[in-house]
Formats: C-alpha cells, structure tokens, sequence
C-alpha cells in the first residue's frame, strides 16, 4: 500500500474544515497522534489540530490498551478542537464522533458500518476501528479535545494485524467489504471534514438529536452481553441507548439497567445490529 500523501490529503478537504484548520501535522512514525496533539498548544475555539501518520507505533485504546497496526495497513489520525464552553454531556461526544467516522466511510464507498458502544467501528461483526477521546480542561470553562481514531483499511492477512492488545474480538478491514474505496488520502480527508462537522454540531446541540440516528447503526442491540462497569457486572440483552448516550441492557423480568462507563467483555449471537 502507498504512503499516506499528505499534500494529497489537504487538498481534498472539504472548504468546511479546511476553513476551521489551525494545525496539520503528517509523520512517517510516531508513538502516538493523540499522545502528540494533547501536549500541543490548544487550537483557537472553535478550530481544528489533525496529526496523521502511516505507523503509529504506542496507540492507546480505552482502558490502558493499546493499538497496533502494520505500517501503511490503515490511518492512524487524531483531531484536536476547543470548546469554547465544556459541553455538559462530554462523556457522549465519543458516540456523536462515531456517527462522524461512519458518515466518513459512507461517502468513501463503505456502507454499512456499525458502532459498538461506547467507542468500536464494526464490520462483518469485527472490529474495524476504534475512538479514543480525551479531553484537556483549558480554565475559564474552555475545554481541548482530542479524539483519536484507528482505522483499519487493508491488513492484507497480515499475521497479528491490527487490534486493541487484549481484545478477543476478530479483526476486520475495509479491503475485507469487498466494494470500491476510495483512495486511502480520500478517507483520511473525508474523516476530518466529518468528524469537524461532529465536533461543531456537538457544540450547538449535543447528543440528543443524534441518538435516533446512533441506534440505526447500534451493533449491541438485541445481543446478549456482559459489561462490566464501575460498580458491577451487568449481563442482559442490548437495548440501545438513551439519549444522553448511557447504554441500555435489559436484564430480564421487565428490568432495564442504564450503563453510563464501562467495558463490554462479552457478545453472544443474537438478532443484533439495526
């Protein structure tokens, strides 16, 4: 696979976030795109920072692991933006930037892709990406944030090929679609003008007009699953999500338990998905 070509990637910004961009960074290696922007100065309110690489070599995911992928097999990209005002919900954001990525792999020839509360990109029911956001408090109620987004495009059966070190779950790309993609510079532009889009839509109006729209693409819905969370272990079926974005699980006789944090450890086959 070629080299991510940065100059190709600018240029096929939409006018949107090209307008919005303060920063754009492109490595041939880095340990980790969202490690770099958090210790970079914040972008103006209201504007972008994007640091792409072709071999991130120390990812983070959730919960202390990590992200591997061969060199040139995916995108490796992160985006920075201020918030004027902290939204309310931040917790959220995550599953609004996820709508961002799918939308992004839509308008690049790739339909269909799922979302696996809080933060997975899933296709043929494995795991095609994952969303890491972390956010930086600015004072005076100004707020950084910094989302991270690993995609896999084409690991080409790659032994020991991309996955969150410890996940269990198989590996999926989008060469394993099976349809037309554009170009890998295309995605990556397409994914920064989208997951811009989600940041300023977010800054407006939050989740809630979003969450009809995420249960459309809600991979868990309808599985048995186990998650465990802050408190306890929760197992039950999926049942969406509420409107701020808490996990809803049905755990039988009519009872249904909100799960605002925590880490699903196990799916069973179930109806699933939309």
């Amino acid at each position: 696979m070629t080299r991510l070509d940065a100059d190709a990637i600018r240029e096929n910004l939409g006018e949107f976030a090209a307008s919005r961009l303060d920063r754009f960074e492109s490595f041939d290696e880095i340990g980790s795109t969202n490690t770099h922007l958090m210790q970079q100065p914040a972008p103006s309110p209201g504007r972008l920072s994007v640091a792409i690489t072709d071999n991130q070599v120390a990812g983070r995911g959730r919960h202390g692991r990590t992200w591997q992928s061969p060199p040139g097999s995916g995108i490796c990209l992160s985006l920075g933006y201020t918030f004027d005002r902290q939204p309310r919900n931040l917790s959220a954001l995550t599953l609004a930037i996820g709508l961002g990525v799918v939308d992004a792999l839509d308008d690049a020839g790739a339909p269909g892709i799922l979302l696996k509360w809080p933060n997975d990109l899933i296709a043929n029911d494995g795991k095609l990406g994952g969303i890491l956001t972390e956010a930086q408090s600015l004072g005076q109620g100004a707020a950084m944030v910094v989302t991270g987004i690993g995609l896999n495009v084409d690991l080409q059966e790659t032994p020991g090929a991309a996955t969150g070190i410890g996940d269990a779950r198989p590996i999926a790309d989008l060469a394993g679609l099976g349809v037309p993609l554009a170009p890998r510079h295309e995605i990556a532009a397409r994914l920064i003008e989208r997951v811009c889009g989600a940041f300023v839509a977010y800054e407006d109006s939050g989740f809630v007009p979003l969450a009809a729209r995420w249960s459309e693409r809600d991979w868990l819905r309808g599985r048995q699953l186990t998650v465990d969370t802050p408190r306890r272990r929760v197992a039950g079926v999926g049942a969406g999500i509420a409107d701020d974005g808490a996990l809803l699980v049905d755990t039988g006789a009519g009872t249904r338990i909100r799960v605002t944090s925590g880490s699903i450890v196990v799916v069973e086959p179930g109806a699933g998905g939309p």
